[in-house]
Parts: structure tokens; C-alpha cells; sequence
């Protein structure tokens, strides 16, 4: 072989082995957010979320599937996060300085249940912006993921939010779905329903007052499009938050709690059972269509850092275990 050619050789080696340069996300149109700034994230938002950690809800339950109930675990992560407008991701190192970085809520819901011979794991994980990025308002999400891992195989699906449009992704095993990519109209004044554990909260929008009720255009859930297999479109809800509150009792304890519901039109009413104290944790939520959940326990911790078997001790504090042997 020539000097040339090895010469050749190697250079083509040497871009073999190096790491692909990462692509950017196409970002959105830098035009200005279409609603005013919020008041949401304020000073005493940022005492609460800005310590560091994350709070972790765990949950008894049940969902109907088959046209049966069934029973689970449900745990909810929410934890303050900064975003990268340009690759709409998670950065690796948050620099306030950095144009490109604006900080996020960060939902991750893990359901698990069974179903026959066979169980379902699903992940939604959902970030609603803290300041105004990407041409989208501030209290109102930034990007939708799901997944859902079963026994026939497993799903993805990712909505990224715009000024004028939201991109969806969807990967499916299912000939009908398959590998897909398009658009949906954004709506100034919509609400994903992915955002309405943030909504209840108060920690998106739109704010309401006590009584007060309000029709809005509605995205349904990736999980509930991923269920039904219907593609998801555009509909209207009612989101109300009731005047009064009232005392509920769930495996976590007794608490006085706010009602704020989302009456979806030609579909389910979901209904959430807020703390009225500062912390607005979810004590519990449930569907007309058979969905329930109530808290069993919540606790703020850096998770991240316990992955050690001795960390497994901190799940007796949110009252649950760890999985047990499959085997006999």
C-alpha cells in the first residue's frame, strides 16, 4: 500500500472514530411571547423551588385498561431545571449569563401497572417554561415527552412548543402509527393537559380566582391519545377552581384541599385535589373515564445523588418499597 493510501486510511479511521457532531434543534422564530408576563414565579417561588431538590409524591393508583380496573404505583417528580431554547434539552451546565438558557418546572410521572399475564411502565415527563423563551409565554410548557414500555413493545412521543406551531415526533410498533413527524397549531390560550398538574398547583397557566371557571382551547394527553390510539388534536375545555375548599383524607393523612377540575368537552372530567397550604401538592386526582390516584407520602430530596443500595431506605419515607424478587 502507497503513503498516499495510508495516509488516506487513517484520516478516514480517524473520522470514524470520532463522536458525530451534535446536530442543533432548529430553534423557533425569536418573536416575542403573545401573553404578558405572569406573576407565578416570584420571589417566594423561588425560596420553595430553588433549594436544590426535587419533590417526590408517590401514589395508590388505578386506571382503567381493557375495560378493567387496575392497580399501580404512580410517582410524581417536580424539580427546577435549565433549558436550552436552541436544542429545547436539559444543558449539562446551567450558566445564567448564557442567552441560551432559560430555567424550567420539570414533571416526570411514572405509572406502573399491570394488566393480565403482562404490566405497563409509562413515563410522561413535562417542563413548563419560568421565563419567556422560544417565542412562548412564561407558565406555559416548553415540551411534552411520553413513553410507554409494555409486553407488545413500546412508544414514544414528544410535543416541542412554539409561537405558531408545536412539532410532534411519535415512534410507535404499531403499522398504523409508526415513525411520524408534523405539526399542530399553537394556541395562545390553550392548555396541554400534560400541564395540568402544574395548572392545579398554580404554577402555569391560567390563573383563576376562587369560583371562577374558564373554557379554553385543549391538547389532550399523550397518554390519553397513546390509549385510545387517537391522534391528538385541538378541543375545548372548562377549567374550574372551586370557591370553597374541603377536608380530604388519603393514605398520607388528613388535609384541607382546593378542587380544581377540567370538564373536557365530549370527554372526561379530571378532577385534582390540591393542598391549600403554600406547597399546593397534589393530594390527589381523578377521572370520570376510571383514572384515580391518592398520595400515599411526599418528601423534597436530591434522588440523583441516592443510587447506592443504601438509598433505597428513603423509599420507606414515601411509603413505598422496592421491587421484590420475580422469582420463587
Amino acid at each position: 500500500m502507497s503513503v498516499r493510501l495510508v495516509i488516506a486510511a487513517s484520516a478516514l479511521l480517524s473520522l470514524a472514530c470520532s463522536p458525530a457532531p451534535k446536530a442543533a434543534f432548529n430553534p423557533w422564530p425569536k418573536t416575542g411571547a403573545s401573553l404578558p408576563a405572569s406573576n407565578l414565579f416570584d420571589a417566594g417561588f423561588w425560596k420553595h423551588w430553588g433549594d436544590g431538590q426535587a419533590e417526590l409524591a408517590s401514589y395508590d393508583f388505578s386506571i382503567t385498561r381493557y375495560r378493567e380496573p387496575r392497580r399501580g404505583i404512580a410517582v410524581a417528580i417536580f424539580v427546577t431545571e435549565t433549558f436550552s431554547a436552541a436544542r429545547n434539552v436539559k444543558v449539562d451546565r446551567a450558566d445564567p449569563s448564557n442567552p441560551d438558557h432559560f430555567p424550567v418546572l420539570k414533571l416526570n410521572l411514572v405509572e406502573d401497572f399491570q394488566t393480565g399475564v403482562y404490566d405497563y411502565n409509562t413515563m410522561t415527563s413535562a417542563f413548563v417554561a419560568l421565563k419567556a423563551a422560544n417565542g412562548i409565554a412564561d407558565g406555559t410548557p416548553a415540551k411534552v415527552v411520553y413513553s410507554s414500555q409494555e409486553w407488545c413493545g413500546q412508544v414514544f412521543h414528544q410535543l416541542a412548543f412554539g409561537p405558531t406551531a408545536i412539532r410532534e415526533t411519535s415512534h410507535s410498533y404499531f403499522d398504523s402509527e409508526g415513525e411520524q413527524d408534523g405539526t399542530l397549531p399553537a394556541r395562545a390560550e390553550g392548555i396541554s393537559e400534560d400541564s395540568l398538574p402544574f395548572w392545579a398547583r398554580q404554577l402555569a397557566r391560567p390563573a383563576l380566582n376562587p369560583g371562577e371557571s374558564r373554557s379554553v382551547p385543549f391538547l389532550p394527553s399523550l397518554q390519553r391519545s397513546r390509549l385510545t390510539h387517537k391522534p391528538l388534536a385541538w378541543t375545548e375545555a372548562t377549567l374550574r377552581r372551586e370557591a370553597a375548599s374541603r377536608e380530604v383524607t388519603v393514605p398520607a393523612g388528613r388535609f384541607d384541599a382546593e378542587l380544581w377540575t377540567a370538564a373536557i368537552k365530549d370527554g372526561p372530567t379530571v378532577t385534582f385535589f390540591v393542598e391549600k397550604a403554600d406547597a399546593h401538592r397534589i393530594l390527589k386526582w381523578e377521572s370520570s373515564d376510571g383514572e384515580k390516584a391518592e398520595l400515599i407520602g411526599v418528601k423534597r430530596m436530591k434522588y440523583w445523588e441516592m443510587n447506592s443500595e443504601k438509598g433505597e431506605a428513603a423509599l420507606k419515607e414515601l411509603g413505598i418499597s422496592g421491587r421484590p424478587r420475580r422469582t420463587t
